[in-house]
């Protein structure tokens, strides 16, 4: 069939095939097993692979066999059974209301004597205690000849029930022990009108064996009509009321059920929080990061956590201690960036790779020029692999010798650190004959091109302080000219190779971390670049697991929203104090809140040290531009 050749066609072509699913990367799996590189291979398991999940969810809107939509979908409900035990109560709990709400439903609703029948023929049998309620139409059934009264015996000897008068010799041989079928259907019945239930519950509303349950259950479960778990909180507690601490009974619901208790579950979780206004989630962002007075970080602690929620963003060099971190900090000390960096808690360095490195040829040799705006990230030492990837994204092409675009010291300087490893300014010095100001305007110069860290902040400093760097007046007794710590690279060759899925999620948990509630406009400004397709995977990925809730949480941004729980419960406390500050709050434009233009109304402020926004509430008051 020809394709026509049109912008509409193309585009929603395109759209389809690269946006809503990796074709490339498909058609690469693809070859990869027809060469034999990948072996495909059979197993059965007890549980649907991570891989199914998209399938099982019917995501792709795909119908590969010819079972009901609603079965298909009730089959995806397993998948809570593949998370671990102790996170089924945090992150994959069902709503307590879902619950009971999908319960009543299928509870059947009598309002004469045939719906009475109905319900009979359904429940195959009904103790006298569960049919109090419908006892007035009971007579005309009992004249017409479609219901019973029977009569337990042997350990529940004087019990009575109804069953309707079709199901009588089925019932009477179940009650007697003699036959499996009849009891599986009203086992089967009886799920199929309730909620989650141990055998235990179930065996008390019956009068029957716990036993003889079990046994069905198992039956039931193995022709997929029920699913078994831990669905409702506490649920133990109530069948085991002497033993806190005995393994809890496994509770059973039938796979409808407990696919729409599901559905319900996640719709409940997103109407939690109305969308609120870009007004209130910018001053939201505000003490979620720890600007707001009251809500900034003390002591060492507080500024680990402080670098742990910025990892990843690049700033100007000269602007991290005295507006990033000082704004987040109730008594900002430069020494306490110093331990954690000495540690080996923190490291710094530019991140990105520098644009004139991605230039070819002898158009334009000019060096690179430091400066104290150049672009620098603080982040946790374990986090530097994943970050690199996650901040250059793959879009900016490296020749295979970019110390080549450096100047004769900084070439020598970064042999010399390949060859020696981490070395001390003064044998930096010693090993390449330079003079110490070459030294420091070559190590300068690295550290613009993200090629070169150093133990501590102090290093970074002594480059950014002309009174330092010479040594002039009181600053030479005061402070050394060099910082004690080692220079060394901050990547080599790219020697640890990550994957790019797992530099999505790792990207994915830290812009979480950062903003709280993520979507694609709010990224305008963001260095962790990864697209928007494969952050949705991740995001998607953990909805379904219940890490993050989904839905629309901030007006006025189309596409999809996602956010921490805590987050979701922090923005429900800032829409109810709406108004209450009138404390002014001065950003630098370096600041990653520097949000105008994206969430705020009007131009863009370049995020250059010298400019600065003002917030009240929320609200863009004045940006200062160029002082």
């Amino acid at each position: 069939r020809h394709i026509p050749d049109h912008p509409l066609v193309q585009e929603t072509l395109r759209d389809c095939l690269t946006d809503a699913m990796d074709l490339e990367g498909l058609i690469a799996v693809l070859r990869r097993i027809e060469t034999g590189t990948i072996r495909c291979v059979a197993v059965d398991t007890p549980t649907p692979s991570v891989f199914s999940h998209e399938i099982l969810n019917a995501n792709p809107y795909a119908f590969l066999d010819d079972a009901p939509l609603e079965e298909r979908r009730a089959r995806a409900v397993e998948m809570r059974r593949t998370l671990p035990p102790d996170l089924l109560g945090q992150v994959g709990a069902l709503d307590p209301e879902a619950i009971a709400e999908v319960a009543r439903e299928s509870w059947p609703v009598v309002r004469d004597a045939d719906e009475l029948h109905d319900a009979l023929l359904t429940l195959s049998w009904l103790p006298e205690s569960e049919i109090t309620q419908w006892a007035a139409y009971l007579p005309l059934l009992m004249e017409s000849g479609r219901a019973v009264l029977l009569t337990l015996k042997g350990e529940a000897s004087g019990v009575k029930g109804w069953v309707a008068t079709e199901n009588r010799e089925r019932v009477e041989r179940v009650l007697e022990g003699e036959e499996d079928a009849t009891l599986d259907t009203i086992v089967l019945g009886w799920m199929e009108s309730t909620g989650p239930m141990t055998t235990v519950e179930l065996a008390e509303r019956l009068h029957l064996s716990v036993s003889a349950f079990d046994a069905a259950m198992v039956r039931l479960e193995s022709q997929g009509q029920v699913l078994q778990g831990q669905f409702r909180p506490h649920a133990a507690l109530r069948t085991q009321p002497s033993a806190l601490s005995a393994t809890p009974s496994p509770e059973w619901c039938h796979r409808r059920l407990l696919a729409r208790i599901h559905r319900l579950t996640i719709g409940i979780l997103r109407k939690e929080v109305e969308p609120v206004s870009a007004t209130d989630f910018m001053r939201f962002l505000l003490q979620w990061q720890h600007v707001v007075p009251g809500s900034r970080q003390h002591g060492e602690a507080g500024l680990q956590a402080v670098i742990r929620q910025l990892a990843g963003f690049e700033a100007a060099a000269s602007a991290w201690e005295p507006q990033l971190l000082r704004s987040r900090m109730a008594k900002y000390e430069p020494e306490l960036l110093d331990r954690l960096c000495l540690g080996g808690a923190v490291c710094w360095g530019r991140l990105s790779p520098h644009p004139r490195l991605s230039q070819s040829g002898d158009m334009d040799r000019r060096r690179i020029v430091p400066t104290s705006i150049a672009p620098i990230s603080l982040f946790p030492r374990e986090d530097s692999d994943w970050l690199m990837k996650g901040v250059r994204g793959g879009t900016t092409t490296i020749p295979a010798e970019p110390i080549s675009q450096l100047s004769p010291v900084a070439q020598d300087l970064h042999g010399v650190l390949t060859q020696q490893g981490a070395c001390f300014f003064n044998d930096l010095v010693r090993i390449t004959h330079y003079l110490q100001t070459e030294v420091e305007q070559g190590l300068w110069e690295l550290v613009a091109a993200g090629f070169a860290t150093a133990d501590g902040f102090d290093n970074l400093r002594s480059l950014m302080d002309p009174h330092r760097r010479r040594a002039e007046g009181r600053e030479r007794a005061r402070r050394p000219r060099h910082a004690a710590g080692r220079w060394s690279l901050l990547r080599q060759a790219d020697s640890r190779q990550l994957s790019a899925a797992s530099a999505s999620e790792q990207v994915a948990h830290q812009l979480l971390r950062r903003y709280g509630v993520v979507f694609r406009d709010l990224l305008a400004r963001e260095s962790l670049v990864q697209s928007w397709r494969d952050l949705l995977v991740q995001y998607r990925r953990m909805e379904m697991a219940g890490e993050v809730r989904g839905g629309r949480f901030v007006s006025g941004f189309t596409g999809e929203q996602f956010a921490l729980p805590e987050a979701v419960e922090a923005l429900r406390a800032i829409r109810k104090t709406s108004g209450a500050s009138s404390h002014e709050i001065k950003l630098s434009a370096t600041d990653p809140l520097n949000l105008a233009g994206v969430i705020l109304p009007g131009p863009r402020v370049p995020a250059v040290p010298t400019n600065f926004l003002v917030l009240k509430d929320g609200v863009l008051v004045r940006a200062v531009v160029g002082r």
